[in-house]
């Protein structure tokens, strides 16, 4: 991997620099402005030299967080062999359920300093940037994750090193295809790098639709989800009062995880038609969690008509659903799954095309999760890059749906702020519980928060 150093400004200091040769010291002080590995940066060449260097010092930061991660489950529960004999409460300790981890590697970690421990999602999110500095590495890192000594045998991928178990939104298909169309034109792209993902994700998708929607109604719940304090209950841990929390990003982030891999099924059945298959299953799942999404239960689903977004909903026997009406970025989730498919492509796969054609003349009560729309071949649009014919759009909220959420996605009372989007809207906020050991009134560190995560998304 390129590694990048910028030196600027910098001064040895007692007692570092007392050990050091005079000579080291001189070879350190006329390179001091130099940038080793440039070769990367070439094209930030008509930047502003601020921009130059922030761009710069931004991928110096991805390198520098990359490190040796050596850790296995199995030799730390047998202990060190001339050590005292670990207690046997070890044998059912942290991550005793992973005994197959064995990590030998070098990773990217959220911030080596702060945060050294390699967390799956955030590393998701990592490569993008990493695949314009060193696509090779990107790839490795994605592929790692899914390989048999990190991903678990029932298909879950390892959360974080203080708990493998735990459960993040499932972003590591999206990184593969942003990563496999990043790297090179089209017609250069890694086809076998998207192919090896593709078939271990199907066994991290079959484990979360095994293990995320007990009663098979397509309504997902996934515990933590990365989306830190903005939920009324810690969702790690079962509810205080009982029940169970029917999830609006949980669900819409398992809509999502179908969209991106019908994206990569339709990829590679251009090339090998043994994948129209896949396509139409992905295709087929992703409408039955948008209907469930959308109309499940009292034929609402999780919308809430007289607020006009989605909420999360607290389900207890012999009391019926009860909407959270908490605003977060929770509801904000399902606008992140959609996908055209377009008319060019469809004719290149009979075989998914009639399934596609069947489904929607068979299945008329999923039609409504479907939008078709004409593309002329006169068009002098060019924002709308479609060419002529039929295409569909696949989506979970209706037109009038995405509007009224977006009054609030683009309201500054709401969740628009200077600098992105809230994760809790302004309005909501009062009305979270106060914080063990915070003063009363005074937000969790991580209420409000902007992720960048989901402003990219949007």
């Amino acid at each position: 991997m390129a590694h990048i150093v910028v030196i600027s400004n910098w001064k040895l200091l007692p007692p570092f620099g007392c050990l050091l040769k005079k000579s080291t010291n001189r070879v350190v002080r006329s390179r001091r402005h130099t940038v080793v590995c440039r070769r990367p940066y070439t094209q930030l060449q008509g930047f502003l030299s601020v921009q130059f260097f922030s761009h710069l010092q931004s991928r110096t930061a991805c390198s520098f967080s990359t490190q040796n991660d050596l850790l296995s489950i199995c030799l730390s529960r047998q202990g060190d062999p001339d050590q005292m004999t670990p207690p046997q409460e070890r044998l059912q300790g942290r991550n005793h359920d992973w005994k197959h981890l064995f990590n030998r590697d070098v990773i990217s970690m959220p911030d080596k300093w702060e945060y050294p421990w390699y967390a799956c999602w955030d590393l998701a999110f990592h490569m993008l940037p990493f695949a314009k500095i060193d696509p090779a590495f990107a790839k490795e890192q994605l592929l790692l994750f899914l390989r048999e000594w990190y991903m678990h045998p029932n298909g879950q991928i390892p959360a974080y090193e203080f708990a493998f178990g735990d459960v993040n939104p499932p972003v590591h298909a999206w990184a593969v295809w942003r990563v496999f169309k990043m790297e090179a034109p089209r017609t250069q792209r890694d086809r076998g790098f998207l192919a090896r993902c593709f078939q271990k994700l199907l066994l991290n998708f079959n484990w979360w639709v095994n293990r995320k929607d007990p009663d098979g109604k397509n309504i997902f719940a996934g515990g933590f989800l990365g989306l830190d304090n903005i939920g009324v209950f810690d969702r790690s841990k079962p509810l205080p009062a009982g029940g169970s929390l029917e999830q609006a990003d949980g669900t819409a982030w398992m809509a999502f995880f179908c969209v991106v891999m019908l994206d990569i099924a339709l990829e590679l059945a251009l090339t090998d038609p043994v994948y129209e298959d896949m396509a139409s299953k992905f295709f087929e799942h992703f409408v039955a969690i948008a209907e469930a999404m959308n109309s499940f239960g009292d034929g609402k689903g999780l919308w809430n008509e007289e607020d006009g977004f989605y909420y999360d909903h607290l389900t207890r026997e012999g009391q019926g659903s009860q909407p959270m009406r908490i605003r977060s970025v929770v509801g904000l989730v399902p606008l992140f799954s959609v996908l055209v498919l377009e008319d060019s492509v469809l004719k290149r796969l009979p075989d998914f095309h009639k399934r596609l054609k069947w489904f929607l003349a068979n299945r008329p009560e999923l039609q409504s999760q479907i939008s078709m729309f004409e593309s002329s071949a006169d068009a002098t649009d060019s924002c709308t890059p479609l060419v002529a014919g039929t295409h569909y759009l696949l989506a979970i909220p209706s037109r009038e749906r995405l509007e009224r959420v977006l009054k609030y996605v683009l309201d500054e009372k709401e969740f628009l702020s200077e600098y992105g989007l809230r994760s809790l809207s302004k309005v909501s906020s009062p009305r979270l519980p106060p914080v063990p050991g915070m003063a009363q009134g005074t937000d969790h560190p991580w209420t409000r928060t902007v992720l960048l995560c989901i402003g990219l998304f949007f």
